[in-house]
């Protein structure tokens, strides 16, 4: 059971910026999650002139939303608004819990038993949050204007839900995701084996109506277990886009690939990078934004 009262709790933190391209943060505290059975903190980010206007908003639900601010994700949005780069959306930062369980491939946990709860998360945005939301929010009902996105793990199970619920998400963001996550223990004799998610990517028997945004950085990390001169961050994210393309994905349409030269596994190059991201997702349409 939700425990929410909106003119309660609702609070405003305003940001100082001129107002064609003020962002509106409102924490909506006290969401105790009967799936995940525990209280989710969650911020929804309005557009400006969301109060004064009657029209529905894309969507983006943004995992790990604890790090907005080390993301300086406001400031980012802010300045794009203000330049007329991205169209008007409300992003929903879902602050993460136990991220190791929580977060991971739905139904299929790792070799270490690590991701149980996968599936948990995602009842709990599919049935809780995104039902609660679309009550108390003008949301676009299109699935195609909606995204998902998330950094490290939460890139990973950004991906898996949005795969497994493209009549929810039809885009999906993934910076520096854990696309190395495995079904069964690292093996020499076949180091790229056994990797959940592009074994399902290539073994599925659809290819759903979905765009997709893969980001890795050249310093993501060192290992290479192949050997082949390319580190794993990069090598498990172009596998991943091989796949796609392999089941039936347009590269320039449905994919966009972007690679950091000398990008780190951090919120700084995340954020270095969420410009083209939102652009990608959310562009300037000719409305009156």
């Amino acid at each position: 059971m939700w425990l929410f009262k909106r003119e309660a709790i609702r609070k405003f933190f305003h940001f100082f910026s001129p107002d064609a391209g003020r962002v509106e943060v409102e924490e909506l505290p006290g969401l105790r999650s009967a799936w995940l059975k525990r209280e989710v903190r969650v911020r929804v980010l309005l557009p400006p002139g969301y109060a004064e206007s009657s029209r529905s908003y894309p969507l983006l639900v943004l995992n790990d939303g604890q790090d907005l601010e080390a993301l300086r994700f406001v400031r980012v949005l802010e300045r794009l608004y203000r330049k007329g780069k991205v169209g008007h959306f409300i992003a929903v930062a879902v602050h993460a819990g136990d991220r190791m369980q929580e977060y991971g491939t739905t139904g299929r946990a790792d070799y270490m038993n690590r991701g149980l709860k996968a599936g948990v998360y995602t009842r709990f945005l599919l049935r809780e949050l995104l039902p609660l939301l679309r009550q108390q929010y003008r949301i676009d009902t299109d699935p195609q204007a909606h995204a998902i996105a998330g950094f490290s793990l939460g890139g990973l199970s950004a991906f898996d839900v949005g795969w497994h619920h493209p009549e929810v998400f039809g885009q999906i963001g993934v910076f520096s995701g854990s696309l190395w996550w495995r079904s069964k223990p690292f093996r020499e004799e076949a180091p790229d084996a056994d990797r959940i998610v592009q074994t399902y990517v290539e073994t599925s028997k659809t290819c759903p109506p979905l765009r997709f945004w893969l980001q890795a950085g050249t310093d993501d990390e060192q290992a290479d277990r192949n050997n082949n001169g390319i580190i794993d961050a990069i090598d498990d994210t172009l596998d991943l886009i091989k796949a796609l393309e392999g089941l039936g994905y347009d590269r320039k349409q449905a994919i966009r690939y972007v690679e950091v030269s000398g990008g780190e596994h951090n919120p700084q190059t995340w954020g270095q990078v969420m410009p083209d991201f939102l652009q990608w997702a959310f562009p300037k349409r000719a409305t009156n934004e």
